[in-house]
């Protein structure tokens, strides 16, 4: 734990200078240990090239293996290398599988990102119904992408019954949480 804590206040800066290089020295040895906080941390700073070269590749390796112990930040992340073929070959069926496991872990943009896939026909078979249920989840959840997308399903009626009143619900909603595509689609629907 404490090697773990002191590298969060090396990578934040907290308490001691802001040093990459040291936080990466305190994940690694709390990752070694089997901490899977650190493992995801290290993942996170392979990707971003924080403290060492960017390296995909050790990248999905650090997450996987926090992936593996149900860090569910780990499984979104390996989830997304996954799908965009980064660090790893290019995998829908694993990139599913990934963010299966996040998003019932309640992980918001694992969520949307399954209603986005499902929508989409990307590594699964397209089922709007299956979209809706995972947009649904995010959205509720405060996701404002998904609650504009949610939003849109119910224009269209696809996987759900067509509704402008709740689709503009869902519209407000992503407008009011910063989502301007939702202001856009809002302002549409109310011409109507």
């Amino acid at each position: 734990d404490a090697q773990y804590d002191l590298g969060v206040m090396y990578a934040n800066g907290q308490g001691v200078k802001q040093d990459d290089f040291k936080a990466v020295e305190w994940y690694t040895k709390a990752a070694k240990q089997g901490y899977a906080s650190a493992k995801f941390n290290l993942g996170v700073m392979y990707a971003d090239g924080r403290g060492v070269k960017q390296d995909y590749f050790k990248a999905a390796e650090w997450y996987s293996k926090a992936a593996k112990q149900g860090h569910a930040s780990a499984q979104y992340n390996l989830g997304n290398l996954y799908q965009f073929g980064r660090g790893a070959k290019q995998d829908y069926f694993k990139a599913i599988e990934w963010y299966s496991r996040a998003a019932e872990q309640g992980v918001v943009r694992a969520q949307h990102k399954l209603g986005q896939m499902y929508e989409s026909g990307e590594g699964v078979k397209q089922d709007y119904f299956k979209a809706v249920e995972w947009y649904t989840k995010a959205a509720e959840q405060g996701y404002a992408m998904a609650q504009n997308n949610l939003g849109v399903m119910y224009v269209k009626g696809q996987g759900i019954s067509q509704n402008d009143r709740r689709a503009k619900e869902w519209f407000g909603k992503a407008c009011d949480n910063g989502e301007a595509t939702g202001c856009e689609n809002y302002a549409i629907l109310n011409k109507r």
